[in-house]
């Protein structure tokens, strides 16, 4: 996004954090995506693993689907997707082949982040900004893992 753009990248993570906590309202892992082309949100999404009982319907892999049909089109090299924590190798991956332009991304995932592998899951033309809200996306993976072990 360029400087003089009307949204900020504060403003879009703040949007993936509201998916994220409509996934944690599910008990659902609190991951939150939304995808952006020209300043207008396009796809919003979140886990659904649990609910889909599909290991692959990560917030990110929902977002791409829906923004690929938004469009029209399989590639979204002109679109920036938002995602409250670190892509895994899986999402990664899907961001290569949809060509997404930019991916911004909250909080690091140290254990199944793409970074721990490669940062060439990516497109190589794939731009990536780090860290965006990155304390609220982390508490609210903190407090969902909190709240899992208190059950057990």
């Amino acid at each position: 996004m360029k400087a003089n753009d009307i949204f900020s990248h504060d403003y879009f993570m703040r949007q993936a954090l509201k998916e994220a906590q409509a996934a944690f309202e599910k008990d659902e892992v609190p991951v939150g995506a939304v995808v952006v082309c020209n300043n207008k949100i396009i796809a919003r999404a979140h886990n659904l693993v649990e609910t889909l009982n599909d290991p692959t319907a990560h917030a990110e892999m929902q977002a791409i689907t829906s923004a690929t049909n938004s469009i029209g089109g399989k590639y979204l090299h002109e679109c920036t997707l938002y995602v409250t924590v670190e892509p895994c190798p899986m999402c990664a991956t899907a961001c290569f082949w949809a060509q997404t332009g930019i991916l911004v991304y909250g909080t690091p995932d140290e254990k199944r982040g793409f970074s721990t592998i490669s940062s060439k899951l990516l497109h190589p033309k794939t731009q990536v900004v780090k860290q965006i809200l990155a304390n609220e996306a982390a508490e609210l993976m903190k407090t969902f893992f909190e709240k899992k072990r208190k059950k057990y």
